[in-house]
């Protein structure tokens, strides 16, 4: 029989919802976008009022922080959401949650740019990096739901490191794109990929620091992990054309022969790719991080 999911993507600052059917969760129809809920009572009433709307009998719920089943358990920017059980308030409905990265992928491995792949990394580069993995299958959840947390991957080891921020986030970030414009006169990061493409010697040069170190540790990921391809998701997958080259250089040169082969792959999905990856998980519920074979 089929059923109505209600989708939602949470983010720190803005409530995306959209609706879609068990036997098509990739045809996502979005309902609108609100700012994020800013208490608990607030979100619930939200969530109530359109799952009664809508007739949906399923949730699929992707947020910014740590998923563990129905558990909500770190959400930095929202924290009335951390401990709480979307079980024990939605009882009896099905449910999947995730993290707003971790979904994503689950949207571009079911239908997007890593359909077919049993082992992929997703990288959603945007003022932050967002980061998730799928190996033989599955998508990666780790112990306490943070595995696959790329943007804390470290490459330099004078780096004395901070609390809310990892080494690579602070290097290879939207914001890092913006200080390196800023560097050269610029407005922001997109001003300077538009350079980039436009050849701008000066620009080139200012993206390959912060690729540079963006490539070299994606290539410890790859060496850990072997993955068939490697998508990028958020504002930087529109600026593949530029930022490949200098990523695969020193992501390759760190790399044996066998694995440098791995390819770079803008996400089919985009900015709606967390819609889709929730839509996904609600119609899969609490085991949605497991391929259907």
């Amino acid at each position: 029989m089929t059923e109505t999911i209600l989708a939602i993507d949470l983010g720190g600052t803005r409530y995306r919802a959209g609706l879609a059917t068990t036997d098509d969760p990739a045809g996502v129809r979005p309902l609108g976008d609100w700012p994020a809920p800013l208490r608990l009572d607030t979100f619930l009433t939200m969530l109530e009022t359109q799952l009664a709307e809508h007739g949906a009998t399923r949730l699929g719920i992707g947020i910014p922080g740590l998923a563990q089943g129905t558990l909500c358990r770190w959400v930095p920017n929202l924290p009335y959401l951390d401990g709480f059980d979307l079980a024990a308030h939605f009882a009896g409905m099905p449910i999947g949650l995730g993290n707003d990265a971790q979904l994503s992928l689950l949207a571009e491995a079911s239908a997007g740019a890593a359909k077919g792949a049993s082992d992929a990394i997703l990288l959603a580069i945007g003022t932050g990096i967002g980061s998730a993995v799928l190996a033989g299958g599955s998508i990666v959840a780790g112990s306490r739901g943070g595995a696959c947390s790329f943007g804390w991957a470290a490459a330099e080891v004078s780096d004395v490191g901070e609390d809310r921020s990892g080494w690579l986030e602070r290097q290879a970030s939207g914001r890092a794109l913006d200080r390196a414009a800023a560097g050269i006169g610029l407005p922001d990061g997109a001003t300077l990929v538009q350079a980039a493409r436009a050849r701008d010697p000066v620009a080139i040069e200012a993206l390959t620091e912060p690729m540079l170190k963006l490539g070299t540790a994606l290539a410890g990921a790859v060496a850990l992990l072997d993955p068939e391809v490697i998508i990028l998701a958020g504002g930087v997958a529109t600026a593949l054309d530029v930022l490949s080259p200098l990523i695969l250089e020193p992501l390759r040169r760190h790399l044996p022969p066998h694995l440098r082969g791995i390819e770079l792959r803008p996400g089919r999905f985009g900015a709606q790719a967390g819609l889709v990856g929730a839509a996904f998980a609600g119609a899969r519920g609490p085991s949605w991080r497991h391929r259907d074979d």
